[in-house]
C-alpha cells in the first residue's frame, strides 16, 4: 500500500505480521488507523479507477445479459474486489455521500458490486467512447475541479474513474491499479492534498 502527501510517499511495510499504513499529519507518520479515523469523519474525496476487466471486450457469448453494447466489463477478481471493498467501507463505518461515476459499463458494475447508493454517471469521467484512446483537458479539469470541492458535512465523496482520466488530470500520481483508490483531503482554497491510496484489495486490511 502506497500513501503520499504532496508529492512525498511512503511505502505501507508489514512488521511483526501488521500492516502498516503511513498517512502524513503534520510531518508525521501514522498508522493506518489515522487513514480510517479520517475517513470516518468524512470530508474526503475518494478517486477510484474501476476495478479488475479484461483489456478486450466479451463477444455475445461471453457478454452479460444486460451488457447490450458488448462494452469491457469486469472479470471474476473484479467483481470480487469491489463486493469486498463495499463492505469493508460499511464495515469500517465510513460514510459516503454522493457517488460520481464514469458511463462506461466497467465502471457502473464497480459501484453496482460495490452497492455504493444512487451513483450518478458524468461523461466527463468516461472515456469518451475511445476506449482509452486519450482524454480531452476539459474533461481533466473538471475531474480536478471535483476533487477540490468538500462533500457534505461528515460524509466522503467516491469518484469512479477511468486510468485516462487519472493521467491527465494528475501526472504526478504515475501509474494507478485497476480498483485503487486516491485519498483527497480538499483545502477549502479550490485545491486537494492527496493524502493517501489504497489498492482494492488492502480495503479489507484496515483495521476495524
Amino acid at each position: 500500500m502506497r500513501l503520499q502527501s504532496g508529492v512525498t510517499t511512503a511505502l505501507a511495510v508489514a512488521t511483526f505480521g501488521m500492516l502498516l499504513v503511513h498517512v502524513y499529519a503534520q510531518g508525521q507518520a501514522l498508522s493506518s488507523q489515522a487513514l480510517v479515523s479520517a475517513l470516518r469523519q468524512g470530508g474526503n474525496v475518494i478517486v477510484m479507477r474501476h476495478a479488475s476487466s479484461p483489456m478486450m471486450p466479451p463477444d455475445k457469448q461471453t457478454a452479460n445479459p444486460d451488457n447490450v453494447k458488448l462494452e469491457r466489463q469486469l472479470d471474476a477478481k473484479g467483481r470480487a474486489d469491489a463486493i469486498a471493498m463495499g463492505g469493508a467501507l460499511r464495515d469500517l463505518e465510513i460514510p459516503i455521500g454522493e457517488v460520481l461515476t464514469s458511463p462506461t459499463y466497467r465502471a457502473l458494475e464497480t459501484v453496482r458490486f460495490a452497492l455504493l447508493a444512487n451513483p450518478r454517471a458524468c461523461e466527463e469521467l468516461g472515456d469518451g467512447g475511445q476506449s482509452m484512446q486519450g482524454v480531452a483537458e476539459a474533461h481533466a479539469a473538471w475531474l480536478r475541479d471535483k476533487v477540490s470541492q468538500a462533500p457534505s458535512v461528515r460524509m466522503n465523496t467516491i469518484i469512479v474513474t477511468h486510468m485516462p482520466n487519472l493521467a491527465r488530470a494528475f501526472p504526478a500520481w504515475g501509474a494507478v491499479a485497476e480498483g485503487e483508490a486516491m485519498i483527497l483531503r480538499p483545502d477549502g482554497k479550490g485545491g486537494s492534498e492527496l493524502v493517501g491510496r489504497i489498492k482494492i484489495e488492502e480495503w479489507l486490511r484496515l483495521p476495524r
